[in-house]
């Protein structure tokens, strides 16, 4: 039964890993066990840390307009409602931009929303 010859590939495979880990500290830039297992531990992260991203940038977000809606008399909770009651559709994240960038379109947008939560509890 003739060898195994395994051509580039194992050595392939371990070169990426050892490039992926440069950087790391001691060992784990030098030597493919602990480098793979210091670069397997570290996409772990960096997945858990691409969904949490999502998470944090949204309760920025909402804290950006809520500190927005307490300057304009309102809290974020009744200006969310008046905005949906009102039928206007914007996002947290434009919403927050607004709230940063233009002060006057903000407050033009809180005055709908109380007037939509007027509207409705005079009905």
């Amino acid at each position: 039964m003739p060898r195994v010859k395994r051509s580039t590939k194992r050595s392939d495979r371990r070169k990426k890993i050892l490039e992926r880990a440069s950087g790391y500290f001691l060992t784990k830039s030098k030597l493919y066990q602990a480098a793979q297992e210091a670069v397997e531990r570290g996409l772990k992260f960096a997945y858990k840390g691409r969904r949490e991203k999502k998470r944090q940038f949204r309760s920025l977000w909402i804290v950006r307009i809520s500190a927005a809606a307490k300057l304009n008399g309102t809290s974020y909770s009744q200006f969310v409602n008046g905005l949906k009651k009102a039928g206007i559709e914007l996002d947290r994240k434009i919403l927050a931009d607004i709230a940063v960038q233009d002060a006057a379109g903000f407050t033009k947008l809180v005055e709908q929303s109380k007037a939509a939560l007027a509207k409705t509890a005079a009905a």
